[in-house]
């Protein structure tokens, strides 16, 4: 047994792991972007050990009790429930692009340029069902002001609201996938944060799009990248992108089954694509190259070539 797993944290780890059907099948020690002690824990499901995720949280951290702890339980169930999915790692953007995230290295850390920010570094990648190279190395920063929302900066309190900033700042056009290059900013400001509501928003959206995007996510997660299998629909962190509740995802996904586009699983919080819906193919593939050329920055040619009239 590691040093890691000797320690008070991987007790906690394990226990609230158990009580959300995971369980944890390896750890070990790790450092974060200062050089801080880290301690990584490899949790998969509890029925499919197969299906894992990484946890990575300061050696330091005790989510023993009080807030902390329900917040780290709540993150633990919900991982749970998209470890289900054949791509856990996956998600969509607004706009058609089909992202898996991975490389982030927990927790924050504090800016070494002299910025007043909070940092956390990672890596999204387009998925779009071949051996694809485009990605975009992210560096996520937010300020001191803006943390104190936050209750801790480890990975459970902030993945979700990075990720839905991530898809958003590529909707924008504000992130070039790329064969290779630096790392992109990708701010994460007050504009997502109602302090009023106490909620992060990031897109208004109507019922029909929402519609849209479910039965978009149900071609590209399960369809294209997923063999078939059953996705997730009401995921929170979807039902936060998207600026509604899981409640009405999963009215949505009941409308957009009822139309014969996708079928839902026996736990009607999953589900498959009809043959309708792969029919689409053609139009999903041509919205995600549109999307490409998009968020690919572009030059004025007449500028490029002298002819301009400053």
């Amino acid at each position: 047994m590691s040093t890691v797993a000797q320690t008070a944290l991987a007790g906690q780890v394990e226990a609230a792991a158990k009580a959300a059907g995971l369980v944890v099948v390896g750890s070990e020690e790790g450092k974060d972007f200062s050089g801080g002690p880290t301690a990584r824990f490899t949790l998969g499901l509890a029925l499919n050990p197969a299906r894992k995720q990484t946890l990575e949280l300061s050696a330091a951290f005790d989510f023993s009790q009080g807030p902390l702890k329900n917040v780290v339980d709540s993150y633990l169930q919900e991982s749970a429930t998209r470890l289900k999915n054949p791509r856990p790692d996956c998600y969509l953007t607004m706009h058609g692009l089909p992202l898996s995230f991975g490389k982030f290295e927990w927790p924050f850390h504090a800016s070494t340029s002299g910025a007043d920010t909070y940092i956390v570094h990672g890596e999204a990648r387009l998925e779009d069902g071949n051996e694809s190279v485009l990605h975009a190395k992210v560096s996520a920063s937010m300020t001191r002001t803006f943390a104190e929302v936050v209750a801790a900066l480890e990975q459970p309190f902030a993945e979700s609201f990075i990720y839905n900033a991530i898809r958003k700042t590529t909707d924008q056009g504000q992130i070039e996938l790329v064969k290779s290059g630096n790392r992109q900013p990708v701010p994460v400001t007050t504009r997502y944060y109602s302090s009023k509501q106490k909620r992060f928003i990031f897109n208004d959206t109507t019922e029909s799009q929402r519609q849209e995007f479910l039965a978009a996510k149900v071609f590209w997660l399960s369809g294209m990248l997923g063999g078939g299998e059953p996705v997730w629909l009401a995921d929170p962190r979807d039902a936060q992108y998207l600026n509604t509740t899981v409640d009405d995802l999963k009215k949505m996904a009941e409308a957009v089954a009822a139309e014969g586009v996708i079928r839902l699983a026996a736990d009607t919080e999953f589900a498959t694509p009809t043959e309708a819906l792969m029919g689409h193919r053609d139009g999903y593939l041509a919205e995600m190259e549109s999307t490409l050329k998009f968020i690919k920055p572009s030059f004025n040619e007449d500028m490029r070539a002298g002819h301009t009239n400053m």
